[in-house]
Order: structure tokens, then C-alpha cells, then sequence
């Protein structure tokens, strides 16, 4: 997204930009979204619920967005980027990562005993 900025602002800069107003709002806004993307990131690396929002809602739109590019052209590049937003979205929603970021602890895993029992008897 900071890329997107960058070329937008390069545009308005270069001449090409027939619209720059809009050029203007599309480089802050994809600033703006890239900020909240890296703040997210550092959020989720520090265990904050309230990361997993803004991430999901940015898979959200990768998805609608290669489902439409798919729709155009089949392409590796929208499968793949169709397979990274689902991935993301799962692994967010995971249980443990659900419990870590909401402060409880994360489930344990219970392992049964060779003989399938849970354990010692007394």
C-alpha cells in the first residue's frame, strides 16, 4: 500500500495524473491503510485484540478483489493472493490465536496414555 502511495505521488508529481484530486486522496488513503496494516501487524506480534479487526477486514477486501480478478482472468497471481487472504483469515480465527489476543489462556492439549486412558489409575 505505502508502494501504491509512493507511485500515486509520483504521478501528481510527473504530470500524468489527469485527475489529481483523486490522486491526492488515493495516495493519503493507501498511506493511511498501510500505517493501519504495520500498526496491526505490531499489534498482533504484542497479543492485542484489537489488531485482528482491521487484518481481517483487509482479507476481506483481498478477497472480493481476486474472486473479481479471477472472474476477468484466471491467473496464479489472484489465486494466489485468494489463498493468502483465506489462509490469514483462518489463522486469525484459530482458537488458540483467538485466546491469546483475548487474554485468556490458550487451550492445552490433553495427551492420552499409550492404552488410550487418560492417564494413570489409582
Amino acid at each position: 500500500m505505502l508502494t501504491l502511495a509512493v507511485l500515486a505521488v509520483v504521478a501528481l508529481v510527473r504530470g500524468p495524473a489527469q485527475v489529481p484530486g483523486a490522486m491526492v486522496f488515493f495516495a493519503t488513503f493507501s498511506a493511511l491503510v498501510a500505517v493501519v496494516l504495520v500498526a496491526s501487524a505490531r499489534a498482533l506480534w504484542r497479543d492485542r485484540r484489537w489488531a485482528r479487526s482491521p487484518v481481517i477486514t483487509w482479507q476481506v477486501l483481498l478477497v472480493v478483489m481476486a474472486v473479481g480478478w479471477l472472474g476477468v482472468e484466471r491467473t496464479i497471481g489472484a489465486a494466489a493472493v485468494l489463498g493468502a487472504a483465506v489462509l490469514v483469515t483462518v489463522c486469525l480465527l484459530l482458537p488458540s490465536v483467538v485466546a491469546v489476543t483475548t487474554g485468556k489462556t490458550a487451550p492445552t492439549v490433553r495427551h492420552r496414555g499409550a492404552r488410550g486412558d487418560h492417564g494413570p489409575t489409582s
